[in-house]
């Protein structure tokens, strides 16, 4: 049967994949070099693959084929073709909620506890509820639209003209399945940006600290760790009138960003790459170091735990050893960059990391090594939403 041909080769990717890259690059590299395979074929061999990352560190000890199978009936929601053939007898099971399912497979093949999916309990941060943040990763995240200002009516009605379901999560969040295509739908960018409802919630705290009786409006904002700028558009259309610097480790890293801000209609900016971990950083900004920013935004280097529910394999692959080189990584860096800040101005701390190491760790290193004063800082729990989950601090300095 061929469903039982789809299973032997996502058994092969899998025995081919070491972890070094993202999955999805993987398999695009896996089916390019065969091209026997038609899109329904990939579709049932990536669906999977993908299972069986989402059962993470459990069930260790069986063979490939059958935690594939095992990890394709928790993330199913209903009976579908490839349970029918590979799993019959709980196959009209899938719709029952994971708790049932969890007991059911028990019975029927072997022991399956939750809690190792995810086996770090004890180094999570403190408002992360465990059970329901391990259950997660049964569950593919949604995709999301943060609509910029102005652009609501138009993107709506473009979705709806395209037939793309959507549900509104707030004013300028749109919920959209996460396999909805919407490249060639509406203007990505220039109207709406791709972007998690916890990131896009992380703008909670600039809109805080307006409303602060002690606010000092801001004009001069540092991105540092900008990546591909989305932190960056968000601050431009929620503070109007900020002069932006962003900066990375690489050129190549900031290359998207270029191409976003034209997009964006960002034209006046400034940007520089910048090792921010090295002492003195090093950075291709002659004058770099001279300018004090009023907002400094440090969306660190991270484990990127809080993500792993749309890169499962970075889950079964992780080890905890990393978490120590990233808080060690991060304190570098905020230690170097609010020296930055000028008075009364603001640091915004955020990882996309479940790990108090990673977070209120990092909040108390910064709090008893610098001049910083914590104003307030949250988890975003987006396991609960269907999203990423994220930690964020703002600070100021005194």
């Amino acid at each position: 049967m061929k469903y039982f041909s789809h299973l032997n080769t996502a058994v092969t990717v899998l025995e081919r994949y070491d972890g070094k890259k993202p999955f999805s690059i993987f398999l695009k590299e896996f089916f390019r070099q065969d091209k026997k395979y038609g899109s329904r074929d990939r579709k049932n061999i990536s669906e999977l693959c993908y299972a069986f990352f989402r059962l993470g560190k459990a069930l260790p000890g069986i063979a490939t084929d059958k935690k594939i199978i095992a990890g394709l009936f928790f993330c199913a929601r209903q009976p579908g073709s490839l349970l029918q053939y590979l799993l019959q007898d709980l196959d009209e099971e899938a719709g029952l909620p994971l708790e049932d399912k969890i007991t059911l497979f028990s019975e029927h093949y072997t022991p399956f506890a939750l809690k190792d999916v995810f086996p770090w309990q004890n180094a999570l941060s403190e408002e992360v509820i465990y059970n329901h943040f391990c259950a997660s990763f049964f569950v593919q995240p949604d995709l999301f639209l943060r609509i910029r200002p102005g652009k609501a009516a138009i993107v709506k009605e473009q979705l709806e003209q395209a037939g793309i379901a959507f549900t509104q999560k707030n004013d300028t969040c749109l919920a959209l399945p996460n396999t909805s295509k919407i490249d060639d739908v509406i203007a990505i960018d220039r109207d709406a940006v791709i972007q998690d409802y916890s990131s896009q919630s992380v703008g909670e705290l600039l809109q805080w600290i307006t409303q602060q009786e002690q606010y000092q409006p801001v004009h001069n904002v540092w991105d540092c760790c900008a990546a591909s700028g989305g932190k960056s558009i968000m601050a431009y259309d929620m503070l109007p009138g900020i002069q932006l610097t962003v900066s990375d480790i690489r050129d190549s890293i900031l290359f998207n960003l270029h191409k976003r801000f034209a997009t964006a209609g960002i034209q006046r900016y400034d940007s520089f790459t910048a090792d921010l971990a090295a002492h003195p950083p090093f950075s291709s900004k002659g004058n770099f170091g001279n300018t004090p920013y009023q907002l400094i935004i440090a969306d660190v280097p991270c484990s990127g735990s809080g993500t792993w529910g749309r890169t499962p394999e970075q889950l079964a692959y992780f080890d905890m050893s990393a978490i120590e080189r990233y808080s060690t990584l991060q304190k570098k860096i905020v230690a170097n960059v609010i020296t930055h800040i000028q008075p009364g101005g603001y640091l915004l701390y955020i990882t996309c990391s479940v790990f108090k190491q990673e977070n209120e760790e990092v909040v108390q290193f910064i709090e008893s090594n610098s001049r910083m004063r914590l104003l307030k800082k949250q988890l975003f729990t987006g396991y609960e939403q269907g999203a990423d989950t994220l930690f964020a601090a703002i600070f100021t300095a005194s």
